[in-house]
């Protein structure tokens, strides 16, 4: 146990490696500017080391993609009773801002970040597919509870653009040369208007007929 431990955190450090290395190359030249190889080599690891943690490309920018998918799906499955969806990722939402998590948007060096997604047709192609992904996520819990499956899929969307679009509107406002810490005391505002409007729209489902 202690060999696969110490494996695994090997692993997770080439891993991490990896990613940085691509980051400040992308962020540095523009992610169609920078090949795999060239990434490899920085890195000290060989082009095939590289595939096998990021199959793609893309997903050595947005490295974060399956770790964020399976902590929001694991918020909804995972919350209390009584307690909806819309609540508990309305919570999980201000946790991120409080802690200074990357996720929530407001925080500094966020320019760099949104040059590289934004000047990239591949990467914003991959951004919404990773959109997609969580809404998908959502909806198979929502319906693996209810059985409904077309007001699963609507709580589902719903649900995905309030995190979006928190998430943009704090990057947009930082990309804009808005200070970091005035963007994130703002942001909690932000966070309840995007929930309490989707609250309006999904009520309490499931568990509500609202």
């Amino acid at each position: 146990m202690a060999d696969q431990g110490l494996r695994e955190r090997k692993k997770q450090a080439t891993r991490l490696l990896i990613s940085n290395v691509a980051t400040g190359l992308f962020i540095e030249r523009g992610f169609e500017e920078v090949t795999v190889a060239e990434i490899a080599e920085a890195a000290g690891v060989s082009k095939m080391t590289v595939f096998n943690y990021f199959p793609r490309k893309e997903d050595l920018f947005l490295d974060r993609h399956a770790d964020r998918l399976a902590e929001l799906t694991e918020v909804i499955r995972a919350r209390p009773a009584g307690v909806s969806p819309c609540a508990a990722l309305r919570r999980h939402q201000h946790e991120l801002l409080s802690s200074g998590h990357p996720l929530s948007g407001a925080i500094p060096g966020g320019p760099g970040f949104w040059w590289v997604l934004t000047s990239s047709p591949a990467l914003m192609a991959r951004w919404y597919e990773q959109e997609r992904e969580i809404a998908d996520a959502f909806a198979s819990v929502l319906t693996e509870e209810t059985g409904e499956v077309f007001r699963s899929r609507m709580v589902a969307g719903l649900l995905t653009t309030a995190i979006t679009t928190v998430f943009a509107h704090a990057m947009g406002r930082i990309v804009a040369g808005d200070d970091a810490e005035v963007v994130r005391r703002e942001q909690v505002a932000v966070i309840d208007q995007a929930f309490d409007l989707v609250e309006r729209g999904v009520g309490g489902f499931p568990g509500s007929a609202d």
